[in-house]
């Protein structure tokens, strides 16, 4: 089988995304991670752009890697200047990394509308900055900028930038989609033709996702030739952002059989790892590694899955190290249900009376606005409240709040009261809080501790609020999601009402409850 390296972008190309800003433990962190999984390559950021970098390089030299390449990044010398003498140039080999990657102009446009020189005079640029840090020792990959553009206007011109760099000693030749906007069908046909041009040269692909197409022309150019990877391993960077490797590199080795850079196997684990240290969500519904790949919703579909997962599954999930996902709702039938029931309640099977009953209320429920798929701990306690085997650890007995606008020091402040009964004793509490769930939340937290000492490592972590049925403007239903954490683990509880108040009050009052049947007292 043919081996695609892997060439990973995310410490570079990757915090030219909006919202992302790497501090050097984060890069250090990002670097192990990358290298620890297999990754090939690991441009990991250009020294000659922010001080930043240069630290983050410096400390880099104390690291040995056990696999990955550390690569840092710059262009070619500047116009008029001597290669050795271009402050890029040194800065670039002052991170003293076994590979530099030089970016140089391809398309004719860029070289006389935005450098302003002549077409030889860019091909003298790059053949000066290759051959001079090859005679340094170093790999270079050469990347042409907008190259796919450039062949397009100009394919000569783009082919002889190629060459020039190939001549110079270029280890790699990256074909840039730049701008993002190449279809798969034409970008296979140039990369074919330059793979052809230069047999013996290592051809890279480059891609941002402009057109939604980053991963599929990053496997096309592979299919016909290219044989190292460019992106950021979940797909941010600049604009659209980059090409997904995770993706990627599922598709090469599951879809295409090619042998990649990387354990396959820890995929989801990378990518989540990842995205939690750049402070990005990871996308519910990403291909393979999102917690949604491999959820199942439909009655028809689960009970498909159940008796053979091929039927509605693409991939093993274990495969890229995910799992299969049953949710609850209102088109699910007992299949899927009772293996959620089954986790506290293992006596309950298919033929109970109170399975049958449980999806009755469960579809009564979500018709009304309950969604239970992401909220399992109200799932958990709407069963056994059903079955008679729930003991409350408290009732409520009446709850208030009231707003101040604004209050003394120009915040907006909220009060809230809150009547509970404890174990046969009425506790009355109030709070000021930043809202009034914020109050609510502080009020029965009082209330609760004198009863149950755990509740003061308990804390809210997400709040969400989402309108059911905008075509009931002021009246419509509000749904709110709340999650919460003790630090050991966290919970998702559910409130519906058309009161956004009283369903934040129901999906508190569900956490509350939730963690201490879980707890004890």
């Amino acid at each position: 089988m043919k081996y695609t390296e892997i060439y990973d972008s995310t410490l570079r190309d990757g915090s030219q995304g909006e919202g992302i800003s790497f501090s050097v433990s984060d890069k250090i962190k990002i670097v192990r991670a990358l290298d620890e999984f297999g990754i090939d390559y690991i441009e990991a950021g250009n020294p000659g752009s922010n001080p930043k970098d240069l630290l983050f390089f410096e400390e880099m030299q104390k690291i040995k890697l056990t696999h990955a390449k550390l690569c840092a990044f710059g262009s070619t010398r500047r116009y008029n200047v001597e290669t050795s003498e271009d402050a890029n140039i040194k800065s670039l080999l002052s991170a003293n990394t076994p590979v530099c990657a030089i970016f140089g102009k391809s398309w004719d446009l860029h070289v006389t509308e935005i450098l302003k020189i002549s077409l030889e005079d860019n091909l003298e640029i790059v053949f000066d900055t290759v051959s001079y840090l090859k005679g340094l020792g170093k790999e270079v990959v050469f990347d042409a900028e907008h190259f796919f553009d450039g062949y397009k206007n100009n394919p000569d011109y783009a082919v002889k930038v190629i060459d020039t760099a190939v001549r110079a000693g270029a280890d790699c030749v990256c074909l840039c989609d730049t701008n993002g906007g190449m279809m798969p069908d034409k970008l296979g046909e140039i990369t074919k033709a330059v793979c052809m041009t230069f047999p013996d040269t290592k051809i890279g692909i480059h891609c941002h996702d402009d057109c939604g197409c980053a991963v599929a022309n990053s496997v096309t150019a592979v299919q016909n030739g290219a044989s190292s990877v460019q992106g950021t391993f979940v797909g941010f960077g600049e604009r659209c952002g980059n090409a997904d490797l995770a993706t990627i590199i599922a598709n090469l080795a599951l879809k295409c059989g090619y042998l990649v850079g990387g354990n396959i196997n820890n995929l989801r684990q990378t990518s989540i790892f990842i995205s939690e240290v750049s402070n990005v969500r990871l996308r519910n519904n990403k291909p393979y590694v999102g917690k949604s790949a491999f959820a199942h919703k439909g009655g028809m579909h689960i009970d498909g899955v159940m008796k053979l997962s091929r039927s509605f599954e693409h991939i093993d999930p274990e495969l890229v190290g995910n799992h299969r996902k049953f949710l609850t709702s209102e088109v699910s039938g007992r299949g899927t249900i009772l293996p959620k029931i089954q986790k506290f309640i293992p006596t309950i099977d298919k033929n109970s009376p109170e399975a049958s009953k449980l999806l009755s209320v469960l579809k009564e429920r979500e018709f009304y606005g309950y969604t239970y798929e992401a909220a399992e701990a109200s799932f958990e306690l709407l069963v056994k409240k059903q079955l008679g085997l729930w003991e409350p650890s408290f009732n409520v007995e009446f709850f208030k709040t009231n707003d101040d606008f604004p209050a003394s020091d120009g915040s907006m402040q909220a009060s809230a009261i809150v009547s509970l009964n404890v174990k046969g004793q009425t506790e009355i509490t109030g709070a000021v809080g930043n809202g009034p769930v914020n109050a609510l939340d502080i009020a029965m937290r009082r209330a609760l501790c004198v009863f149950y000492p755990q509740i003061s490592s308990m804390h809210l972590s997400d709040f969400k609020v989402r309108v059911i049925d905008m075509s009931s403007t002021t009246a419509a239903k509000i749904r709110v999601l709340i999650e919460s954490t003790n630090g050991d683990e966290s919970w998702t509880t559910i409130g519906v009402s058309n009161d956004v108040i009283e369903a934040s009050f129901t999906a508190l009052t569900d956490s509350f409850e939730y963690i201490l049947s879980q707890k004890g007292e």
